[in-house]
């Protein structure tokens, strides 16, 4: 699918063996595409966009061993012990110690994680078509670092239904044009309950919220760059997330 306007879009190669997650919405955060598919799949859809901006819910390398220079880690504001957080990606280190939920690059890819590998590919697959130019960008996100920024504590489950209620109506709040979760409980009837059918045509499941909520980040980096976050190195790898100051829905 062509977009001829800008085209905001989170891919995620979590979704299971050779799955990957990917939304796209609009500059008014209307959704244009959502879908879940094999890898050249998401690809075709890719390279049919002249202009957009991709985030990708994981690394596009492996750790380049920043954390290993003495002279970065003294000027850390957090220092880490001796031989501790070697194995960390700059970027991943400076949001452990804010407690974020980060996932850990290893140095070398043959002893990273299946959906690691998927990543490093994607990445270099989305460069061969012209990602990482000027009319298309690509940048790294985590969409469990995303939501727990916006919130300010620990989610539930992001499978459960409380969780997806809770992540849908954070992507609500912000404004994208989505069904408003809370509709669920008016479609909750006594018959529904008695023959185990739930109202699932208002909710998202696990994975199209972590795309949206990364879709969202890319549209913010263009529209409200004053709310975005960026942390790391940009040679071994930087993760844009929403600014604390910014966003926090627990604040009164």
């Amino acid at each position: 699918m062509l977009f001829t306007q800008t085209a905001y879009i989170g891919i995620d190669p979590t979704a299971g063996p050779k799955s990957i997650a990917y939304a796209a919405i609009d500059g008014n955060l209307r959704l244009m595409a959502l879908g879940i598919g094999e890898l050249d799949e998401v690809l075709a859809f890719m390279g049919g966009q002249h202009q957009a901006v991709v985030a990708i819910n994981g690394p596009g390398n492996v750790n380049q061993g920043l954390m290993k220079s003495d002279e970065i880690r003294e000027k850390l504001a957090i220092p880490p012990k001796p031989g501790r957080s070697d194995n960390l990606r700059l970027a991943e280190y400076l949001l452990q110690v804010r407690n974020l939920p980060i996932y850990h690059t290893p140095a070398k890819e043959e002893k990273a994680k299946p959906w690691l590998r998927l990543a490093f590919n994607l990445t270099k697959r989305l460069q061969s078509l012209g990602y990482g130019s000027e009319d298309l960008e690509m940048i790294e996100a985590s969409a469990d670092v995303c939501y727990q920024v916006w919130l300010g504590h620990p989610l539930f489950g992001q499978r459960s239904l409380e969780g997806r209620l809770q992540r849908q109506l954070v992507l609500f709040d912000l404004g994208l044009d989505i069904p408003d979760p809370m509709m669920y409980f008016e479609e909750i009837t006594r018959f529904r309950i008695l023959q185990g059918v739930l109202p699932e045509e208002h909710l998202f499941n696990s994975f199209e919220l972590q795309v949206l909520a990364i879709a969202y980040i890319a549209w913010a980096k263009n529209n409200k760059p004053e709310d975005i976050e960026v942390v790391g190195d940009e040679k071994e790898g930087q993760i844009f997330l929403p600014s604390e100051k910014a966003y926090s829905f627990n604040k009164k």
